[in-house]
């Protein structure tokens, strides 16, 4: 049994699937209409860990996935993803940012590209005056939503069923785990709790510390001159689509569980896209959307078997990173379940390091 119907759950349930495994996925809200919702879909790990770490070596393995993942999806579920590999462009405004940026060490293999400041505008025109940027070409993104009701359409393919129900409580019950929902109790030999920023909610087996982030992302008419890449600024990163149109994200808030759109999320968002492609001030307002990330205290997420409740594996906490995340959470909790098979790596991202 899977909790949670996001993104890294509905990974989890397609990579069962494909091995053989039936899942039952639950969740009080639809697919994906948690935080993958307003997520732009980046792939980008030596942005979101610019020094060497767990997190980073992560982030690598699961981008290194994408290519053959996406097309093993696409083909098992017959939906469309949108998928592009346009690489980032991170913007230093002043001498200072540019300089921390300039130092940033790549792994050997990894192509990256300073470009002074005549040189990103001329690539870039439709860039304000900056101090100088760092192409990094591998980098990419997805469609979220997209992604994520492909991911549960091959689930579903493989045997996969969603029960749309919020889950109030796990707990044991003889050689079994109950988990109690409002639509009645299912028991399971094994739980997987993927349930996001609500998964310190759930009742029962103590979870791991999690705390909702708001994220607030726009959906913008695209500028008059279109973008070849992922800007990513101090203060926003702007991510072109193939029709045309852009997202910039995303706001970082400590706001409990409200998720609403605010008047000074938006504002802040459009500033700082005005401010980096001065162009986007006549852009077309299309949409806000908002997503809760669930973030643990050292902001790493919860992966692997829970050591005091046998049965119960965690797969929660990935903050920014859970798109990007989602193949090798996968394929880490498939092979611990299908396989019986732990990777060495799960070692700094157990729950009880919080004990």
């Amino acid at each position: 049994m899977i909790i949670g119907a996001g993104v890294v759950g509905c990974a989890i349930a397609r990579e069962l699937g494909a091995r053989g495994v039936l899942s039952t996925v639950i969740d009080g809200r639809p697919v994906g209409g948690g935080a993958t919702q307003a997520s732009a879909g980046m792939l980008a790990p030596y942005v979101e860990a610019h020094d060497p770490g767990p997190l980073r070596a992560l982030a690598v393995r699961s981008l290194d996935l994408y290519d053959d993942w996406i097309a093993a999806v696409t083909l098992e579920s017959a939906v469309e993803i949108e998928y592009r590999r346009i690489g980032t462009l991170e913007i230093a405004f002043d001498p200072a940012h540019a300089a921390d940026l300039r130092r940033h060490t790549r792994p050997a293999g990894v192509a990256t590209e300073w470009l002074d400041a005549d040189a990103a505008r001329l690539a870039h025109p439709a860039l304000c005056a900056i101090e100088g940027a760092l192409m990094t070409p591998t980098h990419g993104y997805v469609a979220a939503a997209q992604l994520t009701a492909a991911l549960a359409r091959a689930a579903e393919r493989h045997g996969a069923t969603f029960v749309r129900a919020a889950v109030h409580r796990i707990e044991r019950q003889g050689s079994t785990w109950r988990v109690s929902t409002a639509a009645g109790n299912w028991e399971a030999q094994t739980v997987v709790v993927a349930a996001g920023a609500w998964g310190g909610a759930i009742a029962g087996v103590p979870m791991p510390p999690l705390r909702p982030v708001r994220g607030q992302l726009l959906h913008l008419g695209g500028p008059s001159r279109p973008l070849s890449t992922i800007m990513w600024g101090p203060d926003c990163y702007i991510v072109p689509r193939a029709d045309g149109t852009v997202l910039v994200g995303a706001t970082v808030e400590d706001a409990g569980f409200d998720e609403r759109v605010t008047a000074a999320g938006v504002r802040d968002l459009l500033d700082a896209a005005c401010e980096l492609l001065p162009g986007e001030g006549g852009a077309t307002f299309l949409d806000a959307r908002v997503g809760l990330r669930p973030a643990t205290p050292d902001e790493l997420p919860v992966l692997g078997a829970d050591s005091r409740h046998p049965g119960i594996i965690h797969a929660s906490g990935h903050y920014r990173n859970g798109v990007l995340l989602a193949p090798i959470t996968a394929q880490l909790i498939g092979d611990l379940i299908a396989e019986g098979k732990r990777d060495p790596c799960l070692d700094g991202f157990l729950a009880d390091r919080f004990d």
